[in-house]
Parts: C-alpha cells; sequence; structure tokens
C-alpha cells in the first residue's frame, strides 16, 4: 500500500510540472520563423540594391496592392543579377541550417512499470509467508489519470495472521449435521482403522532400556517352562464371554495373524452362535476382524493360496467362507440340504496346488462326498470320523480317526490294489477312547510318521506300512511309542515345523507339554501351565516353529515363544532316525 502512494504521488507531481511547462510556452510571444528578407539582401549584395530589395519587400508585405507574396517574389529575383541569386540561395542555405527548431507540445503518459519479480525457492520453504497481501496494481491501474480532488482514502488491511483466523476459523456443526456424520459407515470405518493403527504403535513391546551388556536373560516364564515364554493372550469382554475356542490357526502369508473359532454363547440369544475372529499379535485387546455364523464354528483355517479367505465348518453341517475385503458375513456357504454335510464338521484341511486345490471335510455322517463305511463295524458299517489328515505331497490318500479309538486309511479314489473309501484290512488299534486329533510330520523324510491323542489321556505315535501298496488280510497294526505322562484327556497334539524331533501336545488339566525324542521319549522335555488350569482345546505351530497358539475352553487364546527349543542342531536328524531306529527295536522285542 505504501509503494502505490508513493507512486500516485510521483505521478501527480509529473503532471503537475508537465501542466505548468504548457501554460508558460502560452504566455511567450511566439517569434515569426520567417526572417526579414530586405535585412537579408542588404547583408549580402550591399546598398547599391537595397532601393530594389526594399520594393520588392514592400510589394510582398503588402497583400491589399492585389498582388499575391509569389509574384513579388518573382519580381524581385528578376531585377537582381545572377551573383546575387546564388548568393541568396547561400543565404537560404545558411538560414535554414541556423533556423531555430519548432517546439510542439504533445500529452504523454508516463508509467512506471515495476520490474519483473524473480521467484527463488530454497528447501527449507516453497511457500509464500503469507497468501493474503494486497496484490501489485495492474499497469492500466497505475496509468488512469488521478484526480486531486478526488484522493482516494488510505485503507488500512488487517494483519494476515487475523485474516487467516477469520477465513479458517471453525464452523460449530448443527446437531443433524454432527449426528450425520457420526452415524454414517464412512466415519465408523475410519474410527476402526485408525485407532488399530495407533493402537498397534502403543503396543509394541520393545525394551527400549535394555542392556546389551548384560549375559544373563532374566525373562524367563513365571510358570517356571524351561525355554518357553508367555507373549501374549487374546480376549474380548463382549465376543470371547462365555464361549469356548474350538479351533486356532496362524496365517500362511502373515506371521503376525492368527483365527480362533468359537462356539455358541448360551448367555447371549441376541448374537451369533458361531464366530470366528482374528487377532493381531501387535492388537492384543481386540480382534482385527469379526466373522459371524448361524451355528456354532466347530473347526477354520486359512486358505492356503488365498490369504484373504477364511474357511470354517459348523455344527449344522455347513461349509462357509469368509473374505476380510467383506462384510461379516460369509461369501460362500454350502446348503443346508443332504447334498452337503448334515452333521457337525469336526476337521478340515486343503490339499493341492495353487491351481488346484480342495477342501477335505470330515464329519460324523462321513467326509464330503464319499460315505465311509467298514464292513466289520460293530454295531453300522458308517465310521464316525473325528479327525483327518493328509501325508506331506499327498493328495489322494489319508488317515481319519473315530470316536471308538480306532484310525483307518482311506482313499479318495479308486487306485491300484484299492478302492475308494476305507482300507478295511489295516486297523490302527491302540487307544481306547475317541482320537481327538491327528497330525502327520510335515518333513518329507518322516512323512510316514504322525501323532494321535486321545481321551484316553495317551499320545501315540505311528508309522504307516506304504501308502501304494494295502494288505490284503486284515491285520493290526500297534503304535511305535505311547506317551503317557498326561493325567486328563489330550485333546490336541502337533509337530514341530522346524525340528523334527520335537511336538507339543494340550491337555484338560491346563498344561503345555512339549517333546523332544532326541533328549527323551519318556517325558517332556518342558511343561507349562497355561492360564487359569482351564482346559485347552487347540495347539498350533506357527510357520517358524517358534510360537504356538493355544486356545482354551473359557475363550483366551494363549500365544507362547518355545524360544531356542525349536532351533534343531545340524544333527537332529540323524539323531531322529537313531531315536526311531530304537522305538522300532524295542516295538519288535516287546
Amino acid at each position: 500500500l505504501e509503494r502505490k502512494k508513493q507512486k500516485l504521488a510521483e505521478l501527480r507531481r509529473v503532471r503537475e510540472e508537465r501542466q505548468h511547462r504548457t501554460e508558460v510556452q502560452r504566455q511567450e510571444p511566439r517569434e515569426s520563423p520567417l526572417v526579414n528578407l530586405d535585412d537579408l539582401i542588404t547583408s549580402l549584395v550591399g546598398e547599391g540594391s537595397a532601393a530594389t530589395s526594399s520594393r520588392a519587400s514592400v510589394a510582398g508585405d503588402a497583400p491589399a496592392s492585389g498582388s499575391t507574396p509569389k509574384i513579388a517574389a518573382s519580381s524581385v529575383f528578376s531585377v537582381t543579377s545572377v551573383p546575387a541569386a546564388a548568393d541568396a540561395a547561400n543565404a537560404e542555405e545558411q538560414e535554414e541550417k541556423h533556423r531555430p527548431a519548432v517546439l510542439v507540445s504533445e500529452d504523454f503518459i508516463i508509467v512506471d512499470v515495476p520490474p519483473k519479480e524473480v521467484v527463488v525457492y530454497s528447501k527449507e520453504s516453497q511457500t509464500m509467508v503469507s497468501s493474503f497481501e494486497a496484490e501489485e496494481p495492474e499497469v492500466d491501474e497505475v496509468a488512469e489519470p488521478v484526480s486531486e480532488k478526488a484522493t482516494p482514502p488510505e485503507v488500512q488491511s488487517p494483519p494476515a495472521e487475523e485474516t487467516e483466523k477469520e477465513l479458517f476459523k471453525p464452523r460449530d456443526m448443527t446437531d443433524d449435521e454432527r449426528g450425520y456424520i457420526v452415524g454414517s459407515e464412512h466415519f465408523h470405518d475410519f474410527i476402526s482403522r485408525s485407532s488399530k493403527l495407533v493402537e498397534r504403535a502403543l503396543t509394541d513391546k520393545f525394551d527400549l532400556l535394555r542392556d546389551y551388556t548384560l549375559t544373563q536373560d532374566n525373562q524367563g516364564d513365571a510358570n517356571g517352562g524351561k525355554g518357553v515364554k508367555y507373549v501374549c493372550a487374546f480376549y474380548d469382554d463382549r465376543w470371547s464371554k462365555n464361549r469356548t475356542i474350538m479351533d486356532c490357526g496362524w496365517s500362511p502369508k502373515y506371521p503376525e495373524l492368527l483365527l480362533a473359532a468359537y462356539n455358541k454363547n448360551q448367555a447371549a440369544i441376541h448374537e451369533p452362535d458361531g464366530l470366528v475372529m482374528l487377532w493381531n499379535l501387535h492388537l492384543p485387546d481386540r480382534p482385527e476382524f469379526i466373522f459371524h455364523s448361524q451355528s456354532d464354528v466347530t473347526t477354520a483355517i486359512f486358505s492356503e493360496f488365498h490369504p484373504n479367505l477364511v474357511i470354517g465348518g459348523t455344527y449344522s453341517g455347513q461349509i462357509l467362507i469368509w473374505d476380510t475385503r467383506a462384510k461379516n458375513l460369509p461369501v460362500l456357504k454350502t446348503p443346508l440340504s443332504s447334498a452337503g454335510h448334515t452333521h457337525p464338521v469336526y476337521s478340515m484341511t486343503m490339499v493341492g496346488t495353487q491351481n488346484a486345490h480342495n477342501i477335505v471335510t470330515a464329519s460324523t455322517d462321513g467326509l464330503e462326498m464319499l460315505e465311509l463305511a467298514h464292513p466289520s463295524h460293530a454295531k453300522s458299517e458308517e465310521i464316525a470320523i473325528t479327525t483327518l489328515d493328509f501325508p506331506a505331497n499327498e493328495t489322494g490318500t489319508f488317515w481319519v480317526g473315530t470316536e471308538e479309538g480306532n484310525v483307518y486309511q482311506a482313499n479318495r479314489y479308486d487306485r491300484a490294489g484299492s478302492k475308494a473309501g476305507i482300507n478295511p484290512f489295516d486297523t490302527f488299534v491302540g487307544h481306547h477312547g475317541m482320537v481327538t486329533s491327528l497330525h502327520f510330520h510335515p518333513q518329507v523324510g518322516f512323512s510316514d510318521l504322525f501323532l494321535t491323542s486321545s481321551v484316553d489321556w495317551t499320545v501315540k505315535l505311528w508309522r504307516v506300512k506304504s501308502m501304494s501298496k494295502t494288505s490284503l488280510t486284515p491285520q493290526h497294526i500297534a503304535p511305535l511309542h505311547s506317551f503317557e505322562e498326561s493325567d486328563d484327556y489330550v485333546y490336541d497334539v502337533k509337530w514341530s515345523p522346524a525340528h523334527p524331533a520335537v511336538f507339543g501336545c494340550v491337555d484338560g488339566s491346563g498344561r503345555f507339554d512339549i517333546y523332544d525324542l532326541n533328549q527323551d521319549a519318556e517325558v517332556p522335555s518342558a511343561s507349562v501351565m497355561v492360564g487359569s488350569g482351564k482346559a485347552l482345546n487347540k495347539l498350533q505351530w506357527d510357520k517358524e516353529g517358534r510360537k504356538a497358539a493355544i486356545g482354551s475352553s473359557d475363550g483366551q487364546l494363549y500365544v507362547y515363544d518355545v524360544g531356542e527349543m525349536a532351533q534343531p542342531d545340524p544333527d537332529a536328524v540323524l539323531n531322529m532316525q537313531k531315536t526311531l531306529n530304537e522305538l522300532l527295536g524295542a516295538g519288535l522285542r516287546d
């Protein structure tokens, strides 16, 4: 604004000076540019021709005589001599050279054009200090004449900070606007997603004050497990209350994600009967996703080839598929008809490859579209299956555990020497109660070994004869070894995916046992009492074999770190072979 005032004052001063010069020029008498011819001729020719020149001058200056100046000039040059005419021409040339310049007044407009602004950027700031400063006047605005009488008043612009505060002053929302925003779905999604991100960052338990100069680690588990450390427990006051964990599992793609399947809450009739909740190790206070089911979810797994999909089996016999990109309800489900299961689905697995894979489910009414029957069964030909599993890299032959305690081999398709269904000749006999779980060794070199747990308080180690050649006569196969250290029902047993000789099991007394066959085949190498002593239903190792997820009957999902026990030494495979040879020799002697 100050610069504008200065420019206007300068223009006003220039205009006043120009007007003053014009008035002075008008008041002064203008001198005739023509020179008196008599004086010029007298100075050039001399006094002899003065009279003649005088007559010519009188004739040229007297327009009343009726003759024109042109005629008079002709008469003058006619009486003069030739040298005189030449001298007159030279005099005219000299007169043209010394003739004063004729001044003509013109009106000019002086415009003070500001120089072009050079914009320089720096790394610290690439924005203007304030975007509310008064703009520079344009060239046309400056060029307009300014009247002396009408002087624009001085306007004081408010400070930039006050103007910015007024523009960005928050507006109070009405109750209707506030209610519309708070109740919108986008607002809830934003709050849920943002709060999860903040909680993940706040719950990171990295010890900032850890002293790396110490040689001893005093962060052992309070329950006394050798090398076993408690990591966290997942429980939601609303959804986990009065529910039992029926199954649990780790995500094959995201190592921090794990799922838990829940049965019905008898005290909450308005809540879904079954739930599947996805938990995050970095967010222990609430689940990442909650999936609903109209029936108790008895088993659930992550899809091996589609990490966004979760597959569950229910008490009603339905198979449900949820998608983390969709809502809480399943995106696919089987019908409640005779075309699918009509009894509870207790076990489920996925076999195949990325381009060709199948979901195999087991129920007490048979297996998927394949009815399992045994001709010499005591009460009926149908077999009530409680669990099943496939050996490593096998998609056609599998083993099933039953309610009566036996284990059978079964085929999905007809193959040489055997038909689809139960193999009636080979019967694995050893348990005296229902088989609760069955798991094959995950490593290819020991894929003929599998473990089973039962309500007879034991865990048994088995070895299959041959997958391609079956027996032609009925025979009973005994276990290689029996582990009888539990004091209650053993609900689950799993091999470690990293160590060839390590497996874990959980029982109804709330104890988590870890066996290392290379160290001792009779007693567990580590034993931990989990939680408050409630029954433990499920056990699942993560992909690296370092963490174990344990599902409890009170709705708690525990995670333990087994530490160095999960890391095999270089001779672990050879020692496992020696241990198997010793167990086989002991079995032959018995």
